[in-house]
């Protein structure tokens, strides 16, 4: 799909990416931010996002024999991505929809209590999605409660890579990345 790869590209170069001096969410300083939510909640990069996200996910799955029942992480950067890519599923193999649900960064203070809300049960083989990784942290974050809450992650779905030891973490845990975009592949 290199016409909606490059299409995407072109959404996140012009919304999401800026550069400058930033503190990220992991405390360290940057020349560049990238947010992706402004991306995936565009409706043209949403629908972009969904088609190559489905695209790359759905080749992971047949090429490793899976069964995945749903797609979801910590929200809010994930929700739009984990939508985008359900919707496209539902849409273009029915057959192989994937559910979605998203973390919350605090179990519910009321009701019921629950951490995880949407389309998420315990048992469960699941992708786990971030907009951007450096450290990995909130994708390990999100991986640490599905797990708590009895669903099996099978691999991550992450819209851009910063390729600063982000993928190596997740990776050390067992869980294999896949990124549609790296800080090379975004800004090369």
């Amino acid at each position: 799909m290199p016409d909606t790869a490059a299409a995407l590209k072109a959404i996140l170069l012009e919304k999401s990416v800026r550069t400058g001096t930033f503190t990220l969410a992991s405390g360290a300083q940057s020349d560049l931010y990238i947010d992706c939510r402004v991306t995936a909640l565009d409706p043209f990069g949403a629908n972009l996002v969904g088609k190559l996200g489905w695209a790359a996910v759905r080749e992971k799955i047949r090429a490793e024999g899976l069964k995945i029942d749903s797609i979801g992480g910590m929200t809010l950067g994930a929700d739009p991505i984990s939508l985008a890519v359900g919707m496209t599923s539902a849409t273009l193999n029915p057959d192989e929809a994937l559910q979605v649900f998203t973390v919350r960064k605090e179990p519910k203070g009321h009701g019921r209590g629950k951490q995880i809300e949407g389309n998420f049960a315990a048992g469960q083989t699941v992708i786990v999605v971030d907009d951007v990784i450096t450290t990995g942290g909130s994708t390990l974050k999100a991986i640490d409660v599905i797990e708590r809450e009895g669903g099996k992650v099978a691999f991550a779905l992450v819209l851009v890579d910063r390729e600063e030891g982000g993928r190596q973490a997740i990776e050390a845990r067992g869980i294999p990345v896949l990124a549609l975009y790296s800080r090379s592949t975004l800004l090369g």
